[in-house]
């Protein structure tokens, strides 16, 4: 009983589901009051232990519902006589016991008989979709179907009406075998291993090359993405007030204790300023960088509870201020409008940073991240990096976000060694965990 409690927790880790140790004790002392005959007060009582929102309950609920189905038919065929079980409850021990089990069509017992091939198959090991048949054939071989087959060729050899008709009925009788072997499978596969191997696809998906992305990737990563959000927010909006108990505020705890005779029962100790997130993020919407815009942006845009301070722009050549654009449409078509309207003219940063200067430098000040997502080339222009110093000077930070490799920084129109001084950091991505990486980067320099 303890090892099903066990198995069912893992489940819901593998599905994303955070169960903690504490967590898994409370349900195994739930199970232990309550046991598992009432099935639907299990079920809410293991919901309430283990999960924590809308989603993992549903998560939950679903899981249940497949881990503890075939425990139904367990529990059932105890209460069926023991003549349709196979001896000491082992799974039939030779041919024609199994023969004798399929021929009753006592679905009962054919379930019992097969729950127990899948256990000593270790079906709760199942990981990816491509172990079902595996797994099947694990457990028809337990139930002994190695034997079936050896009666079944056999019976192919043999000649006769007799023979044919007894061969078809074993063929028939194998096919019903493996079905319910591999629906058996299946089924500990959705337990079991689908979470496991949606899991393995985002982790794929997050260290893919975004610029390899095509468009079946795309709805995973907008999954993925608002998971990032998720963390990096729960991270950085917890920005508790830290004490520093070992200075203390004189001047402000003499005056909170004015009224008491100077006596300090008021003590206020001295607290470090934060600054509130404020980014600009800056995007050559260019040829191939403009699918690295789309992840960030979006990125950004989930984090509007952390970074409610957040100015977009974009260029190929003049650049523009793309807010009211995100803000008023869906984002994909937003993006496609930003792309088609400004990122077919030929790059110009030194342009981009005149029109910043002209047009928007008072927007940076020093609580300003400025986010650069571009490859610096400028087709031979004038960089304009003194237009760029100025605004690094003004900035809290310059992040530099290169989607080329550090071996082509500076070859052919590459002007990123002009900016590079400036840049408080300036870094290759590729991945979306090097988009999170830098994100984070960026959020914890306001902590």
């Amino acid at each position: 009983m303890e090892r099903t409690l066990t198995n069912f927790i893992r489940a819901l880790r593998s599905s994303d589901v955070r169960v903690s140790t504490g967590e898994a004790l409370d349900a195994t002392r739930a199970v232990a009051l309550i046991g598992y005959q009432d099935r639907s007060l299990l079920k809410d009582s293991l919901g309430c232990v283990l999960a924590k929102s809308e989603t993992e309950k549903q998560v939950h609920d679903r899981l249940f519902d497949l881990y503890f189905a075939h425990s139904d038919s367990q529990r059932g065929g105890s209460e069926s006589s023991s003549e349709t079980e196979s001896t000491d409850g082992e799974a039939p021990a030779s041919p024609e016991d199994l023969i004798a089990l399929m021929e009753s069509g006592d679905d009962t017992a054919i379930s019992l008989a097969m729950e127990r091939a899948a256990e000593a198959a270790g079906i709760d090991n199942i990981r990816f979709s491509t172990q079902v048949a595996y797994f099947a054939q694990q457990m028809v071989k337990q139930m002994g179907g190695d034997g079936l087959q050896e009666r079944l060729l056999e019976a192919l050899q043999g000649r006769g009406e007799e023979n044919e008709t007894r061969a078809q009925e074993l063929i028939d009788m194998r096919r019903d075998l493996t079905m319910r072997a591999r629906d058996r499978a299946e089924r500990a596969f959705d337990v079991f291993g689908a979470g496991e191997t949606d899991q393995f696809r985002n982790d794929f998906a997050a260290e893919k090359r975004l610029s390899a992305l095509d468009q079946y990737d795309m709805e995973r990563m907008k999954i993925l993405i608002a998971k990032v959000a998720k963390r990096l927010a729960v991270k950085h909006s917890r920005r508790r007030r830290k004490r520093n108990r070992g200075q203390l505020d004189v001047r402000r705890t003499m005056r909170a204790n004015a009224g008491l005779d100077g006596v300090p029962f008021n003590v206020i100790w001295r607290q470090k300023k934060r600054d509130r997130p404020k980014i600009v993020a800056i995007c050559d919407v260019s040829g191939s960088v403009a699918r690295y815009v789309r992840f960030l942006l979006l990125l950004l845009y989930s984090l509007a509870d952390v970074v409610p301070d957040l100015h977009a722009f974009a260029f190929s050549n003049r650049l523009r201020a793309v807010d009211d654009i995100l803000d008023n449409n869906e984002f994909e078509a937003a993006m496609t409008k930003i792309i088609r309207d400004l990122g077919m003219g030929s790059t110009d940063y030194g342009q981009a940073w005149s029109d910043l200067k002209v047009d928007h430098e008072s927007i940076i000040d020093r609580r300003t991240t400025i986010i650069v997502l571009g490859d610096g080339r400028s087709n031979y222009g004038d960089p304009r990096n003194d237009l760029f110093q100025q605004f690094a000077q003004r900035a809290k930070q310059v992040i530099w976000l290169n989607p080329e490799a550090r071996p082509l920084w500076g070859t052919g129109d590459s002007a990123i060694p002009r900016y590079l001084p400036y840049c408080t950091q300036m870094s290759h991505v590729a991945t979306l965990k090097d988009l999170e990486r830098a994100v984070d980067e960026v959020l914890s320099a306001y902590g």
